[in-house]
């Protein structure tokens, strides 16, 4: 018994951090959706992106967390550096559920001569409005004497925050910086009185691609951590991406593995005390055919503590419309 109460303890630790989140950050940043997480990333493209996520965790248990999300960016004008992007979401676990949307402004400075080698900044800013939900109508008041039980209504408030980021590219290099929910208002769903404003989250990445003079081989190492202030928790990213160019498109897949630099302790069934870190092993792989991109991602967890074996499903659907041909004489994936 004691050491399935350390276990959500563990679990609690683990997923607190996105509980309080807006849009939690997962791996589908790699499946070619750098926009849902740097607002500056928003018309870096050659393309229009439509992008539509569905993520799954722990198949066969009922209310398990699920989050769905839809976005598009564009730039505004071909020859101008503006460009915006929306984004739509919504994040259930259990009874709490929260729904949401984003409108992004970018604007991208291109500090080369040309626009054949590739060097520029670009910064964006992301206003959200969300709602946030807790259906008590099948809570039971066993005591009779719990006020916050025996109301078994859906509760719900509303709030905004604001991302801000800024995003450089050099050639094959590319390095993104953003800070999430830099400036928001309280929620004042559960207490008032005692529900951190505090909601921001640092996230730094970069990466640089690799390739052969006339390969249709790329490598792309790429790294990212983030870091939430009010709790003090800290993560990174340690990826690897691999495309092949093909006649009809390429496909591409990789590997992420993702590790917490903070540990939760648990008692083992000896009696003793451990600690165990939150790690994922993230294999992913995909497809762009013509305008159309296909994404599949499979997180899973290590350690001797889980709450299941299985991992956590998502899928990207994609669309690239009014492509431009490539101008950039560089290895960018995400911006020729």
């Amino acid at each position: 018994m004691v050491k399935k109460i350390y276990l959500l303890i563990a679990l609690f630790v683990a997923f607190g951090a996105t509980a309080q989140e807006t849009l939690p950050v997962y791996s589908d940043y790699l499946t070619d959706n750098y926009y849902l997480i740097h607002p500056s990333m928003a018309g870096a493209s050659s393309c229009t992106k439509v992008r539509v996520t569905g993520r799954q965790q722990w198949f066969g248990q009922e209310n398990a967390p699920a989050l769905y999300t839809a976005s598009i960016n564009t730039r505004f004008n071909e020859d101008r550096p503006s460009a915006g992007g929306a984004i739509l979401f919504k994040d259930g676990n259990g009874y709490h559920s929260r729904t949401g949307a984003y409108l992004t402004y970018a604007h991208h400075l291109l500090l080369s001569r040309n626009e054949v080698d590739l060097n520029m900044v670009s910064f964006g800013l992301s206003a959200g409005l969300i709602q946030s939900q807790l259906d008590q109508s099948e809570w039971i008041d066993l005591t009779g004497v719990d006020p916050v039980v025996a109301n078994t209504t859906e509760e719900s408030a509303t709030y905004f925050n604001v991302d801000l980021g800024v995003s450089y590219h050099l050639l094959d290099f590319y390095a993104h910086f953003t800070v999430k929910n830099v400036m928001g208002s309280a929620r004042d769903l559960y207490s008032p009185d005692k529900e951190t404003k505090n909601l921001q989250r640092f996230i730094f990445s970069m990466g640089y691609v690799f390739s052969g003079l006339n390969s249709s081989w790329k490598i792309e190492p790429s790294v990212m951590f983030h870091h939430i202030t009010e709790t003090k928790e800290s993560q990174f990213d340690v990826n690897a991406k691999v495309y092949k160019t093909l006649d009809f498109g390429k496909v591409w897949g990789g590997l992420s593995y993702r590790r917490s630099l903070d540990g939760a302790e648990y008692a083992t069934s000896s009696g003793s005390a451990e600690s165990q870190k939150l790690q994922y092993i993230t294999p992913f792989i995909g497809v762009n055919y013509d305008k159309y991109m296909f994404g599949y991602t499979y997180s899973h967890q290590t350690g001797q503590l889980k709450l299941i074996d299985g991992g956590f499903h998502q899928i990207t659907l994609g669309l690239n419309l009014f492509c431009k041909p490539e101008k950039y004489d560089c290895n960018c994936p995400a911006i020729n």
